[in-house]
């Protein structure tokens, strides 16, 4: 890998390496409870629109457009609880969430990726769609802070690491590789905050 120096680098190293920054920062946040990580990751989503399609990785192009989406959502939910304007807690999945999980990541996968590799010219089709599905999912329970998201984050950064190397998108692979330890520090973090809250929760015990 020859590495550039900044008077060398063009617009699509520009456009990557201030990818990478609000990604980081944004995962950072989302880490902390900050709902300043949404309009960050909304530009984070945006410059990897374009990074992914000069990539001809077009499951992670789209990924990021439904990223947007999801931000948004996340964004009102983070806000308001139910009706109320009320910051949302920490929970954890339910088995309902567990098995649309596991039955929507093999069917999106399959679908996408057979429609990818019969209709396209992208590269690694099966595994990009394989891991826009868990991507999916796992920003979604983000989105509703349910903890076991950043698991899922994990698994599928670990994935993501290798398919960049191959693609040749360092920057992009160091950014995922960082993720997986701010992953696991967001784990940790929202996983105490569902116990404190559990433990504040719980009555005293009455007196006399």
């Amino acid at each position: 890998m020859e590495l550039l120096s900044p008077s060398q680098w063009d617009l699509a190293t520009v456009t990557e390496i201030v990818g990478v920054i609000t990604g980081l920062l944004c995962v950072w946040l989302a880490a902390r409870q900050n709902i300043w990580t949404f309009p960050i990751a909304l530009i984070s989503v945006t410059l990897y629109i374009v990074i992914f399609y000069e990539a001809r990785l077009y499951a992670d192009m789209g990924l990021q457009v439904m990223f947007a989406g999801l931000n948004f959502y996340g964004w009102y939910l983070w806000l308001y609880k139910g009706n109320q304007r009320e910051e949302r807690p920490v929970s954890r999945m339910t088995s309902r969430q567990w098995v649309w999980l596991g039955l929507f990541v093999p069917l999106f996968t399959l679908a996408l990726g057979t429609y990818l590799h019969t209709n396209t010219d992208a590269d690694l089709a099966y595994w990009d769609a394989g891991t826009t599905a868990v991507s999916l999912g796992a920003q979604w329970l983000m989105s509703r802070k349910k903890l076991e998201n950043w698991l899922i984050w994990i698994v599928v950064d670990a994935v993501y690491v290798p398919i960049y190397l191959y693609k040749e998108l360092y920057p992009t692979a160091v950014l995922y590789f960082l993720y997986l330890a701010l992953a696991w520090w967001g784990y940790v973090d929202w996983k105490k905050d569902l116990q404190r809250s559990r433990q504040e929760k719980v009555p005293s015990p009455a007196i006399g």
